[in-house]
């Protein structure tokens, strides 16, 4: 501040003394050149203590002014003119004028549309600090799809669904699935074409926890498929059936679902209405794997001794047999055949009796025994059915087929 202040009274007394030598030659003395450079000195403003005053210091070029003594006289007794003893000045480009801002801040804040952006590093109270809610970070890696659902409103609406997102989450690749699905550009479109198809609304939600991947399915590949088995003389009901019991049906390709049922009806020798009827009854048959089931029909037929026709009518009858344990398979019919002396027709006649608990059988069995009543013979009085055996309940199987009490059998049963 002091260096400008000193240029400028410089400036000003340089001015001054030229301009006096040309108006009054004989006067310009070096008193009078130093009390006009006093009086022509400016007067430093200062700023009010609640104001800010932005100093712009300018650059200026240094020049030497020489002396304010007046100018020697020339050999003919002239005086030259004033102008030569001043230095050549230098010559500047014009500045353009600046406008300063408002040094008023809270009147030029007043005129602005935006309040004025806040710093991180301003200091605010303790009653807005609380009142900061900070959003929960969204996990980079996680085991598990809870700790998406509040970030999630693909997984927020399958929940409301009915969606058991821990039971999704064992799927291998089901839950990073549902994590890249929009609900309303994926997701809907696959919920009402099932609700065409026949699922029913409350069953929407324990279909996509069996079968979540059915959401990641072309819409246009579930039609065909659904349309196949329509060519295929399925009935609308008859597939709603299917896949709400086969959820992973519509998962196959229209090749896949043709091989399987041609292979069922070549393998039993069954007629296109029986097999059908087959996989209606047990529609998994169509999406399970078809080894257990071809193990299965080689013990029925080698180790057990039925013949074909016999497991045609035994499949057809119960259809669960073709998936059946094959241990549970073989320790049962031992049982019936060897022990209690059932023949192959007549288990071929109740072939829901391999459905039945061993356990169950052997308890009741020997109950009968016991009293005397153990007759499966149909040609012999006292008939006891294979039915009768092993569907009735406890209650009724001891009053009517044993003619004995609950408490009598439970007391047996004790004795075992």
């Amino acid at each position: 501040m002091a260096l400008w202040v000193r240029q400028a009274s410089r400036w000003c007394c340089l001015l001054k003394a030229a301009r006096s030598a040309a108006e009054f030659p004989g006067r310009l003395t070096g008193s009078s050149t130093t009390q006009a450079c006093r009086e022509f000195a400016p007067r430093v403003l200062l700023p009010f203590p609640n104001e800010v005053l932005p100093w712009r210091l300018q650059t200026y070029r240094r020049v030497s002014v020489g002396s304010c003594s007046p100018p020697d006289r020339a050999k003919d007794g002239s005086f030259p003119s004033p102008e030569c003893t001043l230095p050549t000045p230098v010559k500047q480009e014009p500045s353009k004028a600046e406008t300063l801002p408002d040094l008023n801040a809270k009147t030029l804040y007043e005129d602005w549309d935006d309040v004025p952006p806040s710093s991180a590093l301003e200091e605010i109270s303790e009653e807005e600090a609380v009142q900061i809610i900070a959003e929960p970070l969204l996990p980079l890696q996680s085991s598990t799809l809870r700790d998406y659902v509040d970030h999630s409103d693909t997984l927020a609406k399958l929940v409301h669904l009915g969606v058991d997102l821990s039971q999704v989450e064992k799927r291998q690749k089901a839950g990073q699935l549902l994590l890249t699905l929009d609900f309303e550009k994926d997701i809907r479109k696959i919920l009402l074409f099932l609700k065409d198809v026949g699922v029913e609304d409350n069953q929407l939600g324990p279909f996509l926890t069996k079968n979540p991947y059915i959401l990641g399915e072309d819409l246009e590949a579930l039609e065909t498929r659904v349309a196949y088995l329509k060519s295929k003389k399925f009935g609308t009901a008859e597939i709603a059936q299917m896949v709400s019991r086969a959820p992973y049906l519509l998962l196959f390709s229209v090749e896949r679902l043709d091989n399987r049922l041609g292979f069922f009806k070549n393998e039993l020798g069954l007629s296109v209405k029986k097999t059908k009827d087959l996989v209606i009854r047990l529609p998994r048959l169509l999406t399970g794997k078809l080894e257990p089931v071809k193990e299965n029909l080689q013990v029925c037929q080698i180790e057990l001794g039925f013949q074909r026709n016999e497991i045609q009518q035994i499949v057809f009858k119960t259809p669960k047999i073709l998936t059946a344990s094959k241990k549970r398979l073989k320790q049962t019919f031992d049982y019936l055949h060897n022990i209690m002396g059932i023949p192959h027709h007549m288990l071929t006649r109740f072939p829901q009796v391999f459905n039945s608990k061993l356990l169950r059988i052997k308890e009741r069995h020997m109950f009968l025994t016991f009293l005397g009543r153990a007759q499966y013979d149909p040609t012999q009085p006292s008939y006891i059915s294979l039915d009768q055996l092993v569907s009735l309940p406890d209650e009724v199987f001891c009053t009517e087929i044993a003619k004995a009490s609950i408490q009598d059998f439970e007391k047996f049963l004790k004795t075992l």
